[in-house]
C-alpha cells in the first residue's frame, strides 16, 4: 500500500453486521485502514441482523472489537461512522429502509456515490441479496458500486453456475469480488514479485529448467468445532477447490500483458484453460484421499471417533493430487497439490523443484549435486528459502547443497496487513487482481466435480493415516511414480 494514502470514500453495507467475521476481521481491517488515513471523514458502514439494535448499542460492539488496537480517541471517533439497521433478507419490504440509509449517509459523509455491499451471511442468501439490492434501487448512479462475496462460491459448479447467474442478475462479473483470503496473504502476494521481478527466476519459469512444483497447505488441528460443515465439505472442497486453486493459478499463469487486474486474471485464466481433465481412471490414478486415524498420544483421536461425524464417515480430511498443464510452458512439469488436518505441523507453502545439473563434473562428485529448490514460505512464518548446490570445504572437490534463507523480520510482521484489511483495500480501490473471477472458478469446479464423483461412488480407496504425521504414505507413493518427493516432511 501507498505510504500516503489517498482516501477512499465509500458507505460500506454488511450483511451481517453482528456475526463473529465482522467482529473477529472485518472491523479491525476497517480500523487499520482508518488509522493509516485511507478511510478518514468521508465514509459510513451500515451494520445489518436480524435482531433490533439501536445505532449506539452497535457502535458499542464495533468499539470492543478494535478497542485494543488504537487509543480512545481513534476508537470513539471511528465508530461515529458505523449505523445498525434490523434486516430480513428475505423480506422486499426491508430493503427500501436500507435504500433511504444509504442516500442518507452518502449526503451527510460526502461518500461519493460509492458502495460496496458485503455478505457476511449463509451462502444460501447471496442469490437473493444480489438480486433484491438491484430491484429494490440500492445501487448507486453517481459512484461505483461493488459486491463482496464470502466463500463457499456454490458446492458445485451447477449450483456455482446457479449462484452466479443470481449474483450478475444484478451486478456484472468486474463488479464482483469474490473473497479467498489466502490470495490476501503477504507471501502470496510475493510470488509474482519473486517471479516477474528477478530475470534469473523469471527466465527459468517453465519446462526447461523445473522438474515439478508442490503446493502444500497442512494443518495440525483436526476437525475441532467444524465437523457438522467438515462432514459435508471435505478437504477437497474446504482448501482445493479454491486456496489450492488460486494458489496455482499465481504460479503457473503466463506473464501478464501488464500488472493490472483485467492482465492479470485473463493471463491466469489462460493457463487455467489449458488443465488437464480427469476421467475416472485418471483421477483414481492423480489423486490420493485420506482420513486421519488415531495418533500416538491419547488425545488423538480418529477423525470418525470426533463428536458429531458419523462412525461410518468416508469423508476426505486429506487430499494430495497431481495438476497437469497442456501447454508450451508446462507439458511434463507436475503442479503437485496437498492438503489435509492432524497433519505434523501447521504449513502453508510453495516449493518450486528445479532440474538437476546435466554438467559433468568428471570424476568430483557428480552424485552428490541436488535439484535447487525455491520454497516460498506462507504460514505460519513467511520467508523464501533456495537450496543451492555449491562446493564443500574439503581438499578434494565435492559439492554439497548448501540453504540460503530470508524471512520476514519483525518489523515488517509488525506492518504486515491482515488478509481481509488489504482484500476490503483492493476492493475499495476496484484492483481484482486477488480476488477469484467466474472463470477461474468455473474451471476449478468442474475439475473438482470429477473427483468428487469418483470418491463419492466409492470408486478410489480411502487412505487412514496416523495423526500427527503428514499423511498418507500413498501420497508419497504419488510422487515417486515419476521420480519425485516431497521437499517438506514435517
Amino acid at each position: 500500500m501507498d505510504n500516503k494514502p489517498t482516501e477512499l470514500p465509500l458507505v460500506l453495507l454488511l450483511f451481517g453486521g453482528t456475526g463473529d467475521l465482522a467482529k473477529r476481521k472485518l472491523y479491525p481491517s476497517l480500523f487499520n485502514l482508518f488509522k493509516k488515513g485511507y478511510l478518514q471523514k468521508h465514509f459510513a458502514v451500515i451494520g445489518t441482523a436480524r435482531h433490533p439494535l439501536d445505532d449506539e448499542k452497535f457502535q458499542e460492539v464495533v468499539r470492543q472489537s478494535i478497542a485494543k488496537n488504537g487509543t480512545e480517541g481513534q476508537v470513539k471517533e471511528f465508530a461515529a461512522h458505523f449505523r445498525y439497521s434490523s434486516h430480513d433478507v428475505t423480506d422486499l419490504k426491508d430493503y427500501g429502509k436500507l435504500k433511504n440509509m444509504l442516500a442518507k449517509l452518502d449526503k451527510e459523509f460526502d461518500a461519493g456515490g460509492n458502495r460496496i455491499f458485503y455478505m457476511s451471511v449463509a451462502p444460501r442468501f447471496f442469490g437473493q441479496i444480489a438480486q433484491a439490492i438491484k430491484s429494490e434501487g440500492l445501487m448507486s448512479d453517481t459512484g461505483y458500486n461493488r459486491l463482496m462475496v464470502e466463500k463457499p462460491f456454490g458446492t458445485s459448479y451447477k449450483t456455482a453456475e446457479e449462484l452466479q447467474n443470481q449474483l450478475e442478475s444484478g451486478f456484472s462479473d468486474d463488479q464482483i469480488f469474490r473473497i479467498d483470503h489466502y490470495l490476501g496473504k503477504e507471501m502470496v502476494q510475493n510470488i509474482p514479485a519473486v517471479r516477474f521481478g528477478n530475470p534469473i527466476l523469471d527466465a527459468t519459469w517453465n519446462k526447461n529448467y523445473i522438474k515439478n512444483v508442490q503446493v502444500t497447505l497442512a494443518e495440525q488441528l483436526g476437525v475441532e468445532e467444524r465437523a457438522g460443515y467438515y462432514n459435508t465439505a471435505g478437504a477437497l472442497l474446504d482448501m482445493i477447490q479454491n486456496h489450492a486453486f488460486q494458489i496455482v493459478g499465481w504460479l503457473a499463469m503466463e506473464k501478464p500483458s501488464s500488472f493490472s487486474d483485467t492482465d492479470i486474471r485473463a493471463a491466469k485464466n489462460t493457463v487455467f484453460s489449458k488443465l488437464k481433465m480427469y476421467d475416472e481412471r485418471e483421477v483414481v490414478a492423480n489423486f490420493v484421499r485420506g482420513q486421519y486415524g488415531r495418533g500416538r498420544e491419547v488425545w488423538q483421536k480418529s477423525y470418525t471417533e470426533e463428536p458429531n461425524v458419523p462412525a461410518d464417515s468416508k469423508n476426505d480430511t486429506y487430499v494430495a493430487g497431481r495438476l497437469q498443464f497442456e501447454n508450451d510452458r508446462w507439458t511434463g512439469v507436475p503442479f503437485y497439490i496437498r492438503t489435509g488436518k492432524r497433519l505434523a505441523a501447521k504449513q502453508t507453502r510453495v516449493d518450486i523443484v528445479y532440474k538437476k545439473s546435466s554438467f559433468d563434473f568428471g570424476k568430483f562428485n557428480q552424485d552428490k549435486l541436488s535439484e535447487p529448490v525455491l520454497s516460498i514460505l506462507i504460514d505460519p512464518v513467511g520467508g523464501i528459502n533456495f537450496s543451492l548446490n555449491g562446493k564443500n570445504v574439503t581438499t578434494e572437490f565435492e559439492t554439497r547443497s548448501d540453504l540460503l534463507k530470508w524471512s520476514i523480520s519483525d518489523q515488517d510482521k509488525v506492518k504486515t496487513p491482515d488478509p481481509y484489511e488489504r482484500m476490503l483495500h483492493d476492493a475499495m480501490n476496484g484492483d481484482g487482481s486477488n480476488f477469484a473471477d467466474w472463470n477461474g472458478v468455473s474451471i476449478s469446479w468442474k475439475f473438482v466435480d470429477q473427483i468428487a464423483k469418483v470418491w463419492a461412488e466409492d470408486k478410489a480407496p480411502l487412505e487412514i493415516y496416523e495423526s500427527a504425521t503428514m499423511g498418507p504414505v500413498a501420497s508419497d507413493r504419488l510422487l515417486a511414480e515419476t521420480g519425485d518427493r516431497w521437499i517438506y516432511r514435517g
